[in-house]
C-alpha cells in the first residue's frame, strides 16, 4: 500500500486486532512457526494432510456461483478495456492526424508519443501513473474514491484506464495511418478540386474508406485490451485476476480460481469475436477491400456518364 494511505492501513489494523481477538491469529502464528518472527515451512502433519491435485467443487463454486463480487469484477474487466480503447482511438487519431500533419511540432510530438509509449512497458507505464505521478507531484490525483461516485471507479480504476489508453493510442495511430495511407490520393484530389476542405475530404472521404483496413486489426487490439486489463490488478482494481488472486490467497488453491478466470475471459473474447465479425461483413458489403470505389470516385469528379470519360483517378 501507499504510506499515505491512511484507510488502508486503519482497516488492515482493524482486522489484525480481529483475528488476534479471535485466536486465529495465533492459530496461524502455530501452524507457520512463527512465534519468534522467523517463517518455518508446517509441519509434517500439516504437509501430510494438504490436498494435491484438482478439486472440481472449488472451480465450481469460483467459476459458477455469482455472486455480487464476481459480477463486479467483470463489469470492471469490461469498462475498462472499452474505455481505454475509445481512448486509445481517440489519441491514435490525432497521433495519426498529427504524423501527416505539415506543422513541424505536431508531428514530432507524434512521433515521440508513439515512441515512448510502444517502447516500454504497458505494466510499467501503469505502476508509474498510480504510484510515481502522486510522488512527483506532491499530491494524489488518484484518491481511493472520488467523493459520492462508486469505489468501482476510484482512483486505482482511473489511473490503470488511462494508462491502458494511453499505450493503446500508440498503437492504434499506427494502424490508423497505414488504413489513412490505403486511400488512393487521387480520391483527396478530387475532392479538394471540388472545393472540400481538408478537414471534410478526412471525414467523409478518407476515413469512410479506411475503416475497412482499420477495423479488423482494430477488433484485434480491443480482443487484447479484454486480457491486458488483469495488468490492472498491480495496482488493485478487482478485475478478474486480483479476484482469483483473493480467492486462493484463502484456500491455497491457485490452479481452481486461475483456470476460472480463463473460462471467463475466453468467454468474452469468444463473444467479441462474434460482434468483430459482423462489423466487419457490414463495412465490406458491396466491396472489394483491394478495390477502389469508383462510384464515389465519379460522383467526387462530375465524369464519366456527364462526359463519357472515364471516372476512374490515378
Amino acid at each position: 500500500m501507499r504510506k499515505d494511505d491512511a484507510g488502508m492501513k486503519a482497516a488492515i489494523g482493524t482486522a489484525i486486532d480481529t483475528m488476534v481477538a479471535d485466536g486465529s491469529m495465533a492459530a496461524i502464528v502455530d501452524k507457520w512457526g512463527i512465534a519468534q518472527g522467523v517463517v518455518q515451512p508446517p509441519g509434517p502433519s500439516v504437509a501430510a494432510g494438504a490436498r494435491m491435485g484438482f478439486d472440481p467443487r472449488e472451480f465450481l463454486d469460483f467459476t459458477f456461483t455469482w455472486r455480487e463480487v464476481l459480477v463486479g469484477a467483470l463489469v470492471t474487466t469490461l469498462l475498462m478495456a472499452v474505455l481505454a480503447q475509445v481512448l486509445g482511438i481517440m489519441l491514435g487519431l490525432l497521433a495519426a492526424l498529427g504524423s501527416r500533419s505539415r506543422n513541424l511540432v505536431a508531428k514530432r510530438a507524434a512521433g515521440l508519443y508513439v515512441w515512448v509509449f510502444r517502447g516500454t512497458p504497458v505494466l510499467v507505464q501503469i505502476a508509474l501513473l498510480y504510484y510515481g505521478i502522486p510522488s512527483l507531484l506532491g499530491l494524489d490525483p488518484f484518491p481511493k474514491q472520488y467523493g459520492s461516485l462508486p469505489e468501482l471507479i476510484g482512483g486505482a480504476f482511473l489511473a490503470a484506464t488511462l494508462a491502458l489508453g494511453i499505450n493503446e493510442g500508440a498503437y492504434m495511430s499506427e494502424i490508423i495511418r497505414a488504413g489513412i495511407l490505403s486511400v488512393d490520393p487521387g480520391q483527396a484530389e478530387a475532392a479538394k478540386s471540388l472545393g472540400m476542405t481538408p478537414g471534410k475530404t478526412m471525414s467523409r472521404i478518407v476515413l469512410p474508406q479506411a475503416l475497412r483496413v482499420i477495423v479488423p486489426p482494430l477488433g484485434n487490439e480491443f480482443n487484447n485490451m479484454l486480457k491486458t486489463t488483469s495488468l490492472a490488478s498491480v495496482v488493485g482494481v478487482t478485475e478478474l485476476l486480483l479476484l482469483a488472486q483473493n480467492r486462493y490467497g484463502g484456500t491455497f488453491k491457485p490452479f481452481e480460481p486461475l483456470i476460472g478466470i480463463c473460462v471467463y475471459y475466453l468467454l468474452l473474447t469468444t463473444l467479441w469475436g462474434f460482434v468483430q465479425g459482423r462489423i466487419e461483413m457490414r463495412l465490406g458489403t458491396g466491396l472489394s477491400r483491394n478495390e477502389p470505389d469508383r462510384g464515389l470516385v465519379a460522383r467526387l469528379t462530375g465524369i464519366g456518364r456527364h462526359t463519357g470519360q472515364n471516372g476512374g483517378i490515378r
